[in-house]
């Protein structure tokens, strides 16, 4: 991207220039033309220097007196008009300075300038946001406080105001653009080696899958958080080798059956998204008939789980127009009409149902329809798309079992695969289990360590952890156990769990102690704080981990001179 805002200076300060350049050359001819008199009364010709000193703070009404002699009255006659001359030019000169400072597009150049050179001087790692909103902006928020910049891309420029408002420690950088180019992302530096990843959730299917490919070819190596709606879209976007594909509703309908079918996993997620403790009651999810309330893109979801697990289940669609949509299986669950009309709601069977979910597009329509129900039938469980983070309120002070927020499922998602992503394989791999070694894990995790567990990610480099590796490159066998090693004493273990090893493309659920650990290996681990400061100890401090290794404390020698 050019820096076209000394481009624009040259062109809309060229009139004005030349304006300043006429109208002092006019009155420096006049003086150098016109004789004057020195103090002997010897007529004498100004200098070039002394015509052009005179009338630089002449126009500039300065006034410093005449000079290098007094002025005859002819002089004194030129220098009236010269002074009116220049005034006036001066006047045009700094009116069109002024236009030139309000200029929209000049603005915006000098915007784009500050923001290049931001990016140049960015030498942490950071990513790269596409719009700022109210998930974005806690995307921005988790981002920063785990150490990774942002930069954000954005076609509003009330989004930018808003932007600068939170004030965000540090800065996070943001240019305005109308398109989502090659050259706009190039230069939010998305082919910068420290840049690690781009988060694109935009309405926009197809603009995602462009967003994609055109980083995956600035930058290989980058990750790339997406959103999509469809099916389709989501094989389309996962041919183009995107990491983080997320799609909401696909996300709600897997945690709907997860809850039926393994509530301690469901309880799990919760965990690892910091949403809940592992104390948390499981999630009722009864089986039965199961009505929901407007047939859109997670209702389509929530229908194919729960069908595909034999669950009874009665559609109402609110919108009459899309009947030429469904397939005839749907057409046969299906009834169009009012979801918060008793009649209609009697007729679909609501005091037989054990479970009502309310996937409209609406929050309010939602709330009616679950208020409706529970008067038909008050033992109902209840379910809710909350649409509008805003909305927050309403919905937790209108007792409703389970809400399941898109733009909350987004934030989560994309920051746990973004920050930790050894947490993000974790989840993706405990959801083929079952629900029996998701409760034998819950109860490990609460009788090992407490109901909410700090996850550590750790990974074997001469970075993160110099003394295993300087430890391993001699030769050396390193258990896993080490990393339980209490410093008080030995002789005890940390109330540590591990979670995952990785080793290149090898991951191993919950690995015993006993296994070894090589250079490059990537160790989940949920522990406590007292736990999580003697692991960093073993890792990066060399009398600690020669402690933890042979028990004996290290001495240090000191030579005399």
């Amino acid at each position: 991207m050019r820096n076209n805002s000394l481009f624009i200076i040259l062109q809309k300060m060229r009139k004005p220039f030349l304006v300043i350049l006429l109208t002092y050359t006019i009155s420096m001819i006049g003086f150098l033309l016109i004789p004057g008199m020195d103090n002997n009364g010897n007529t004498y010709h100004m200098t070039i220097f002394d015509a052009f000193y005179f009338i630089s703070y002449t126009a500039t009404t300065i006034g410093f007196g005449e000079l290098p002699y007094p002025f005859t009255y002819t002089q004194r006659i030129w220098v009236t008009f010269s002074t009116y001359l220049t005034v006036l030019g001066w006047f045009y000169s700094i009116g069109s300075l002024l236009t030139l400072l309000q200029d929209k597009l000049f603005l915006q150049e000098i915007e784009k300038t500050k923001f290049l050179r931001q990016i140049k001087n960015l030498n942490e790692k950071f990513i790269v946001v596409l719009g700022y909103n109210q998930i974005t902006r806690k995307i921005i928020t988790k981002a920063l406080a785990q150490g990774l910049r942002t930069v954000v891309i954005t076609k509003d420029k009330m989004e930018i105001n808003n932007l600068l408002l939170e004030n965000f420690t540090p800065t996070v950088p943001v240019l305005f653009s109308e398109t989502y180019s090659v050259k706009v992302l190039e230069a939010a530096g998305l082919n910068k080696k420290n840049c690690k990843a781009i988060v694109s959730l935009l309405e926009d299917d197809a603009l995602n899958l462009k967003i994609t490919l055109i980083a995956k070819t600035l930058n290989k190596n980058i990750k790339v958080a997406v959103k999509s709606t469809t099916t389709n879209h989501t094989e389309n976007l996962k041919d183009l080798n995107a990491e983080v594909v997320i799609n909401p509703f696909s996300i709600i309908s897997s945690e709907i059956n997860m809850a039926l079918s393994a509530p301690n996993l469901f309880k799990l997620e919760k965990w690892l998204y910091g949403i809940d403790d592992l104390n948390a009651t499981l999630p009722v999810f009864p089986k039965g008939l199961y009505i929901i309330c407007g047939y859109g893109r997670m209702g389509r979801k929530i229908f194919e789980k729960l069908t595909d697990t034999n669950v009874e289940v009665k559609l109402i669609e609110l919108d009459k127009n899309k009947d030429k949509k469904f397939t005839p299986d749907e057409i046969s669950h299906l009834v169009f009409g009012n979801a918060d009309d008793k009649e209609l709601l009697i007729n679909v069977g609501i005091k037989d149902a054990v479970t009502i979910i309310a996937a409209t597009e609406d929050d309010t329509t939602n709330l009616s329809i679950l208020a409706t129900a529970k008067k038909l039938n008050p033992d109902i469980v209840t379910v809710v798309r909350e649409n509008d983070i805003l909305d927050d309120f309403l919905f937790k002070n209108a007792n409703i079992n389970h809400i399941f927020t898109p733009s909350k499922i987004l934030v989560n998602k994309v920051t746990n695969a973004l920050v930790n992503p050894l947490s993000d394989k974790f989840l993706k791999m405990i959801i083929k289990k079952d629900n029996e070694w998701a409760s034998k894990l819950v109860t490990r995790l609460l009788k090992e360590i407490d109901a909410k567990p700090l996850l550590l990610e750790i990974e074997i480099n001469e970075i993160s952890t110099p003394q295993i590796f300087n430890y391993l490159q001699l030769g050396e066998i390193v258990y896993l156990s080490l990393l339980g090693i209490s410093l008080h004493s030995r002789e005890h273990k940390n109330n540590i769990v591990p979670l995952l090893l990785q080793r290149e493309n090898d991951i191993i659920l919950t690995p015993e102690w006993e296994n070894d650990i090589k250079i490059g290996d990537k160790i989940l681990l949920a522990c406590d704080s007292h736990a999580k400061d003697d692991i960093e100890y073993i890792c990066q401090n060399i009398y600690e981990f020669y402690y933890a290794i042979t028990g004996k404390e290290k001495r240090t020698i000191f030579k005399r001179n």
